[in-house]
């Protein structure tokens, strides 16, 4: 090797390497950068698939335009309206205006949890000793970061979750109307003739899984309602049939959905003097059933995954991605098994039958 070829640098293996770092580490890079914006698509195809099964009723049972899938996009997103304005007028007609009622309150109630006062307040009207307020403010007051910290997660939680609600629905449309022509352009984009229809049923699996995974998340909306509306019943909380809906609908937002609709039942409690202590006791209990037995069964079933997986599946993507981890995680790891036993059913079939004389190569 020449003096010139040793002193240069750098030489082509060391190039070829940087160039393969580089063609890993830009897209994790960008994707990395670009991952609000990924989420939120992420959740409009989801959301694609919350609605697909009743725009495809509507196609199927339609006089006209049964070709067309414009005119039941449009449809269902009207009866869902038209569901959401029947359910906050005709079940609850005086909600809205205990709700302003609610909104005025917040800060004081805020004020109160953060001070302890509130304590003074569930000592006058549950005729507590001193001893007790005493213990219950201490407790408040040693657990004041904590209560701050949870009310002002929950706070850009909510802002978030307004605007998402906007986003959402509009981006979801275009995966509604356009969904087959963007998997197949994208199946034609990244596969070739021989690998085209292994492309073509992985697409299909996934198709199917991400179907399975909104199916439990409707079990899971539906168990919620079923029990936030016998309990707020039981205990004669006003509004329980709406604010089961509430907790049912806010039930396929993750972290936040709960908490949100946790905070607003026992919001109404309190301004109702209604028993909210035992309503926010139950719906502690709730969470815990939900979070460690009901979820993982239901979508353990749906997705044909371990119970015991889906829960390590939560944790680790709580750990890892927060409020957005916890809620992918389930569905990622399915759809990681769906593309490995994809990819080991491909290696494992065997090479075609050749006439005799004639090898793999070609050659006669």
């Amino acid at each position: 090797m020449s003096t010139e070829e040793k002193m240069a640098f750098p030489d082509r293996r060391t190039s070829n390497i940087v160039l393969t770092l580089l063609l890993f580490a830009v897209p994790l890079v960008i994707v990395y950068l670009a991952r609000r914006v990924i989420v939120i698509f992420v959740f409009a195809i989801l959301f694609a698939y919350l609605i697909d099964p009743v725009v495809r009723f509507l196609q199927g049972h339609s006089l006209f335009f049964k070709n067309l899938r414009g005119p039941h996009i449009v449809e269902a997103y009207l009866a869902f309206l038209v569901l959401l304005v029947v359910v906050a007028h005709g079940v609850a007609p005086g909600l809205s205006r205990h709700a302003g009622a609610l909104f005025r309150e917040v800060p004081a109630l805020v004020d109160g949890l953060s001070t302890g006062e509130i304590a003074t307040r569930i000592a006058n009207k549950y005729q507590w000793t001193d001893e007790q307020e005493l213990q219950l403010k201490a407790f408040l007051l040693h657990h004041r970061e904590d209560i701050q910290g949870f009310i002002g997660t929950t706070e850009r939680l909510t802002s978030t979750l307004i605007g998402a609600l906007f986003v959402i629905p509009i981006l979801a449309i275009f995966f509604l109307s356009s969904g087959a022509q963007i998997t197949n352009a994208i199946i034609q984009l990244t596969s070739t003739g021989a690998n085209y229809k292994a492309a073509r049923s992985l697409a299909d699996e996934l198709n199917t899984m991400f179907r399975s995974y909104i199916r439990a998340k409707v079990i899971l909306g539906g168990l919620s309602l079923l029990y936030c509306s016998a309990a707020m019943l039981l205990l004669g909380l006003p509004y329980a049939i709406t604010l089961g809906v509430v907790a049912g609908v806010l039930e396929f937002v993750p972290v936040a959905g709960w908490m949100i609709s946790a905070t607003t039942i026992i919001s109404v409690g309190v301004l109702t003097n209604s028993h909210w202590i035992w309503m926010a006791a139950l719906l502690g209990l709730w969470r815990i059933i939900m979070d460690y037995w009901i979820a993982p069964r239901v979508m353990g079933h749906e997705l044909e995954i371990h119970p015991l997986m889906a829960i390590f599946a939560v944790m680790v993507g709580g750990e890892v991605g927060g409020i957005v981890g916890i809620y992918l995680a389930v569905p990622l790891i399915a759809a990681v098994k769906v593309v490995w036993l994809n990819c080991m059913s491909s290696s494992a079939q065997p090479e075609p039958l050749l006439p005799p004389g004639q090898t793999s190569g070609g050659g006669g």
